[in-house]
């Protein structure tokens, strides 16, 4: 028999026991609970870089205020970033609502179910697309995630770098040639969550209750630490950063980062570019127009993204008042003063200042 002819056999022998294992252990998730196509949807592009635990809050409080997608259509895009608050990768939220817009105009505000058209709206790769169509219309169409792609590199033990594109299309044909028509959405979870609680990207899987260890050739030959093959990432690049908590009665100073690059839109803690001594701390903070009165170190932090290191020094300034000098915050239309409350409520703070944060609503000692 060719190998191709035993892969295609070994992969028909996954899908029985796979979702026998499903209907006992499957994880309980909101969006399980009516997976509508919108809810669908804004739940894959949370999980995307996010935990799944992490992501139910977010979930429930963002259909709270958006329950339909013309909800999403119409928010105002400072509302709509603060809802995000936390979740980061916030283009994930503005094409959210890009693609809300155009369901809106071309689709009467209801999710098209064609599979190609679901691909065509802003933000929606073949993986997602693939999850609408086979959780919320019931498409025999595969979606194929790191999950999946880990499984599979372990049941066929093949050595191919999961990072390769063309891999994901051979993985996405050989999964709509065994997924089973009456539960394709059904088939997709369950190679998920056999990912996520199982074949484990960290640390030894749970090789011993796995449904698929009796066909699993990487367990069977005892090479489940040296699969998959992924190619090492690059090298992040590292910024220094000095973050400043600057307080004025009863305000603290925010500042709005440019509309395009890194945290696009949102508001951000004054920073300057690296590690400034307590000294030179005093002068960035006279230079942006305050005279301060009371200066003091805050707990260095780190924020890692995708292709950059934040490592940031901090300090907490209280202002005995302002002094207009040419260059000061008053002259910059991104600068404004804000009290805590309204930060909370209005204003989305990257979590790349989350170690900050709690001193923006630390109140002046007497």
């Amino acid at each position: 028999m060719s190998e191709k002819k035993q892969d295609k056999t070994l992969l028909k022998a996954m899908v029985s026991p796979l979702l026998t294992w499903y209907g006992e252990h499957k994880r309980s998730l909101p969006w399980r609970d009516d997976p509508s196509p919108y809810h669908v949807w804004v739940s894959e592009i949370m999980l995307q870089q996010t935990r799944v635990e992490a992501v139910k809050g977010y979930y429930a409080r963002f259909l709270a205020e958006l329950p339909r997608i013309a909800d999403l259509a119409s928010v105002p895009e400072e509302k709509l970033l603060k809802l995000w608050e936390g979740l980061g990768y916030y283009n994930r939220a503005r094409n959210l609502q890009k693609a809300a817009q155009k369901i809106v105009e071309e689709y009467a505000g209801e999710m098209p179910e064609d599979y190609e058209e679901i691909l065509a709206l802003p933000g929606i790769g073949v993986y997602t697309a693939g999850a609408i169509a086979s959780i919320a219309y019931h498409q025999p169409v595969a979606a194929v995630d790191g999950n999946v792609l880990r499984v599979f590199a372990r049941y066929l033990a093949d050595p191919t770098d999961i990072s390769d594109e063309s891999l994901k299309k051979q993985r996405k044909a050989e999964i709509e040639a065994v997924i089973p028509g009456e539960h394709p959405g059904i088939f997709n979870q369950a190679l998920m969550d056999l990912g996520a609680m199982i074949c484990l990207p960290n640390g030894e899987p749970k090789c011993a209750e796995c449904p698929l260890k009796k066909k699993c050739r990487a367990y069977l030959e005892q090479r489940t630490a040296e699969l998959p093959v992924k190619a090492p990432k690059a090298k992040r690049r590292i910024e220094e950063k000095t973050v400043f908590v600057i307080q004025y009665q009863d305000k603290v100073l925010i500042r709005k980062r440019p509309t395009k690059g890194l945290l696009a839109g949102l508001y951000e803690l004054p920073a300057a570019a690296g590690h400034l001594s307590k000294k030179d701390a005093l002068v960035y903070v006279e230079e942006l127009g305050f005279e301060p009165l009371h200066i003091e170190g805050l707990p260095d932090s780190k924020h890692i993204f995708s292709h950059l290191e934040w490592r940031m020094k901090g300090y907490l300034v209280r202002a005995d008042e302002l002094v207009p000098k040419p260059g000061a915050w008053q002259t910059d239309a991104n600068c404004r003063m804000e009290t805590p409350e309204s930060i909370d409520a209005d204003y989305p703070i990257p979590s790349a200042f989350a170690a900050y944060a709690p001193y923006i609503r630390k109140k002046k000692e007497d």
